[in-house]
C-alpha cells in the first residue's frame, strides 16, 4: 500500500460549491435585475400618472394673483372707500450677495432707509397683536424655507423711499418694491361706523382663505360695517398664475393663467354724505353745549345717536353714532396703538351705538303703548283719562294701607287735567299710559296689560333684529311675567306694567328699533326693512343689483295673534288706529302744551310735520358706580322722532344724546336741525340741476 492520500474528491467538492454559490449569486442578480425591471415598468407604466403628478407638484406652482377690491359711494357717487396703490418692500434670500459682508451691508442700508431694527428680539407687536420680527429674522426664515421666493419686509411704505429703491435697485440686490392696492376712506370718522375697515386674515381663518388663493401677507379682509357685511361682493376672487420652479425653488417659466382674478363688486350705498356731515355736527354741537352748560356733571354726556330715513323704503340717509373713530387709521395697517386705545375707550368708540346700543326709550315708546290700546278697545279715542298729576297704585296685599300705595307721577306736577287720546300722544301724558297701559280703579277697569303690550311690540319689530346690513345688530328686550319669574324670582306688577307702557322698566330698543317704528306708523302699518345698500355694480359700473324695497304688512301677524286671542278674525282696524296716532304726533307740535311745538314753530315753520319727544330714566353701570341713581330724580336720556312733511313723508328722523335730560330741549333740536338740513340740501341740488336762465 502507498502512503499517499489522494485531493482529487476534495477538489471537486469545492468546485462544485463554487459552482452553486455562483449559481446561487447570478440567480440573485437576475431577480434583482427581474425586480428592479419590474420597479421600472411599474413606475413607468403602471403608475406613470401618479408619479408624474408628483413630479409636476414639485415643478409646477399657482401663485395668486390679487383681485381688485370693489368701491363704496353714497347715493350721490361720493367716494366712502377707494383703492389706492401702496409699496410694499420685499427681500428675496437668495438673490442677496453671496459674501456675508457684502449682504450684511445690504440689510444695514436697508434697515435704516426704512426704520425697522436689523436684529435682536422686538418688544412693539404688529396690526394682528403679534411680536414683530427684526429684518435678519425674517430673511434668515424665509432663507430656511424659500430662498428664492420674496418675504415682505415693510407693508406701505413712503412713495419717496419706494422710487429710491427702484431707482437704485444696484445697490440693493435681492430687495425690491411690490406695489398692490390698498383701501382708503376719504370719509374718515364720519362714515366710520358705517363703512367698517379692513385687517389681515385671523389666524384661525387662514387655512379657510388661503384655500380660496388668498395670501396671508399680503390680502386684507373686512373687520366691520359695509367692508364686512358685503365682504362676498367687495372682495372678488383671487386669480391663479401657473408658474414651472426649479429644483430650487425659482421660476423658470409663467405658464399662463389656470384661473384669472375676479375684481370685486362696487356698492353704493343709500347714505347722504352731506345730510350725514350735517346731523353729525348738530349731535356733536348740542353734546358741546352741554359740556358747557353743566361742566360738573359726572356722568357725562359724550355720546348720541341721529338716525334719517326714507320712510317710504327704508333706506338710511344719514347715520350717525357718537364717539366716533377714525377709521383711516386702519386703511392700510391697523393701527395697533390706536386700535388698544379706543378698544379701551370707556365710551367704546368702536361700537356703533344706532345699532349695537339698546337703551330705555322712554316716552317716544308711546307711540306703540297707543296703538296698542285702540286696536285692543282699551279706550275709545275720544274717551277721557283724568291726569291730576300723581296717582297712588295701591298694594294688592295691602289694599287698605294708604301708606304701602306706589306712587305714580306725571312729567307735568299739577296734571294735565281731562286727557284724550290724541292729546295723551301731544302732552305725552304719563297718567294716562299708565292707566291705559295697566287700568286703574273703574276708570280703565282693564288696562292694556304687559302680555298684549309686548305682542305689539314685536309687532313694530321690538325683541328682534331688523336685519340692517351691519353686524352687531342688539335685538332689544320685551319683558314678561315669565321672564320676570325666571330671572330675578319675583311676580310680574301693575307697577312694572306702568312703567313699560312709557318704554321705561325693563324695555330696551335701540334707536334703529324706534325709527323703524315710527317709519311703520308712518307707513299705515307697512314696515320697510331698514337698508344701507341702494345698489351693486359690476366692474364697467352697470347696476346688478338694483335697490327694491323690503315690504311687510305687519296686519298679518296681527291676524294670526287675533284668531289664537280672541278666537274671531280680526277686525282690520290698524289704519284708522295709525291714523289717529298720526293725529296725536302732529298734534305734539301744534297744539298748546304740545310737547314738540318748539320743533314746528322754531325750526321748520315752512313744512308741516310731526313727532314725539322721550325723556327715558335711567340708572345704568355708570351712573350706579357714580352713585348718581337717586329715587324720584334719576338721570335720563333725551329722545325726539319726528316726520315730514306730515300729508306725503319723505324723511323721518330720530335723535338720541346720552344722559341728555328732557327730549324737547335736548333732542328736538338735533332732530330739527337735520330736517331742516335735509330739505336746504334738496332745494340747493334742484337749483343746482335746473338749467340757467
Amino acid at each position: 500500500m502507498s502512503g499517499k492520500v489522494s485531493l482529487q474528491p476534495a477538489s471537486e467538492n469545492l468546485s462544485r460549491q463554487r459552482t452553486l454559490r455562483l449559481l446561487i449569486f447570478q440567480i440573485m442578480v437576475v431577480l434583482i435585475f427581474i425586480g428592479l425591471a419590474a420597479r421600472i415598468y411599474v413606475i413607468q407604466f403602471i403608475q406613470r400618472d401618479i408619479y408624474e403628478a408628483r413630479a409636476n407638484e414639485n415643478r409646477f406652482d399657482d401663485i395668486s394673483i390679487p383681485a381688485t377690491r370693489g368701491i363704496i359711494l353714497d347715493r350721490n357717487g361720493v367716494a366712502l372707500a377707494v383703492n389706492v396703490a401702496s409699496a410694499n418692500v420685499t427681500v428675496t434670500p437668495a438673490l442677496l450677495p453671496e459674501d456675508d459682508f457684502e449682504e450684511m451691508a445690504v440689510l444695514e442700508r436697508l434697515a435704516g432707509l426704512l426704520g425697522i431694527p436689523l436684529s435682536g428680539e422686538l418688544t412693539t407687536v404688529d396690526e394682528r397683536g403679534i411680536p414683530q420680527r427684526s429684518l435678519l429674522t425674517m430673511v434668515r426664515e424665509q432663507q430656511g424655507i424659500e430662498p428664492f421666493s420674496p418675504v415682505i419686509i415693510k407693508s406701505d411704505v413712503d412713495h419717496d423711499i419706494a422710487r429710491l429703491l427702484i431707482s437704485e435697485q444696484i445697490n440693493y440686490p435681492g430687495v425690491a418694491v411690490d406695489w398692490v392696492s390698498v383701501r382708503e376712506y376719504p370719509t374718515g370718522s364720519l362714515t366710520a361706523h358705517i363703512i367698517g375697515y379692513m385687517g389681515p386674515i385671523p389666524p384661525e381663518r387662514a387655512e379657510e382663505f388661503e384655500e380660496e388663493g388668498y395670501v396671508l401677507d399680503r390680502d386684507r379682509i373686512g373687520y366691520d360695517g359695509i367692508e364686512f357685511s358685503l365682504e362676498n361682493y367687495l372682495a372678488g376672487t383671487p386669480g391663479l398664475q401657473r408658474v414651472e420652479r426649479d429644483v430650487a425653488g425659482r421660476i423658470v417659466r409663467t405658464l399662463g393663467e389656470s384661473r384669472p382674478a375676479q375684481d370685486g363688486y362696487s356698492v353704493r350705498l343709500t347714505l347722504d354724505s352731506d345730510l350725514q356731515q350735517a346731523a353729525q355736527e348738530a349731535l356733536v354741537d348740542m353734546i358741546n353745549q352741554l359740556k358747557v352748560t353743566n361742566p360738573d356733571n359726572l356722568i357725562g354726556y359724550d355720546r348720541g345717536v341721529v338716525i334719517a330715513t326714507n320712510p317710504r323704503t327704508g333706506e338710511i340717509l344719514a347715520m350717525v353714532s357718537w364717539p366716533t373713530y377714525d377709521n383711516s387709521r386702519f386703511a392700510r395697517n391697523i393701527d395697533y396703538t390706536y386700535y388698544e386705545q379706543v378698544l379701551r375707550d370707556p365710551l367704546r368708540p368702536l361700537f356703533n351705538q344706532a345699532v349695537n346700543s339698546q337703551y330705555p326709550p322712554g316716552s317716544i315708546f308711546k307711540v306703540i303703548t297707543a296703538t296698542g290700546v285702540l286696536e285692543e278697545g282699551v279706550v275709545t279715542p275720544e274717551y277721557e283719562i283724568t291726569d291730576p298729576g300723581l296717582i297712588l297704585l295701591e298694594d294688592r296685599y295691602y289694599p287698605n294701607d294708604p301708606g304701602r300705595a306706589q306712587p305714580f307721577v306725571c312729567w307735568l306736577e299739577q296734571g294735565h287735567g281731562s286727557v284724550n287720546f290724541i292729546e295723551g300722544i301731544a302732552w305725552s301724558c304719563d297718567v294716562y299710559f299708565y292707566k291705559v297701559g295697566g287700568g286703574y280703579q273703574d276708570e280703565v277697569p282693564v288696562g292694556l296689560g304687559i302680555t298684549r303690550l309686548g305682542a305689539w311690540m314685536s309687532f313694530f319689530g321690538l325683541g328682534q333684529q331688523t336685519g340692517i346690513e351691519l353686524a352687531g345688530e342688539a335685538a332689544g328686550f320685551i319683558p314678561s311675567p315669565d321672564w320676570k319669574r325666571i330671572v330675578w324670582g319675583e311676580s310680574w306688577s301693575t307697577g312694572d306694567t306702568y312703567n313699560s307702557a312709557f318704554g321705561q322698566g325693563y324695555v330696551l330698543a335701540t334707536p334703529l328699533h324706534m325709527i323703524n317704528a315710527l317709519n311703520t306708523i308712518i307707513n299705515d302699518g307697512i314696515q320697510a326693512k331698514p337698508t344701507l345698500i341702494r345698489e351693486i355694480l359690476d366692474t364697467e359700473g352697470r347696476v346688478i343689483a338694483g335697490f327694491e324695497p323690503v315690504l311687510h304688512d305687519i296686519r298679518e301677524e296681527i291676524r294670526a295673534y287675533w284668531l289664537e286671542q280672541y278666537g274671531e278674525f280680526y277686525p282690520e282696524t290698524l289704519s284708522d288706529t295709525l291714523s289717529y296716532v298720526r293725529a296725536g304726533m302732529r298734534a305734539a307740535v301744534t297744539i298748546e302744551g304740545g310737547t314738540a311745538r318748539t320743533a314746528q314753530n322754531d325750526y321748520l315753520p315752512y313744512v308741516p310735520i310731526a313727532g314725539k319727544t322721550g325723556t327715558a330714566e335711567f340708572c345704568d353701570n355708570i351712573a350706579a358706580s357714580l352713585d348718581q341713581c337717586f329715587y324720584g330724580n334719576w338721570p335720563a336720556h333725551a329722545w325726539f322722532m319726528a316726520y315730514a312733511p306730515y300729508e306725503n313723508p319723505e324723511i323721518s328722523v330720530i335723535a338720541f344724546v346720552y344722559n341728555g335730560g328732557e327730549g324737547s330741549a335736548i333732542a328736538l333740536p338735533v332732530a330739527a336741525e337735520v330736517m331742516d338740513a335735509y330739505f336746504r340740501i334738496k332745494t340747493e341740488r334742484a337749483l343746482q340741476a335746473s338749467p340757467s336762465d
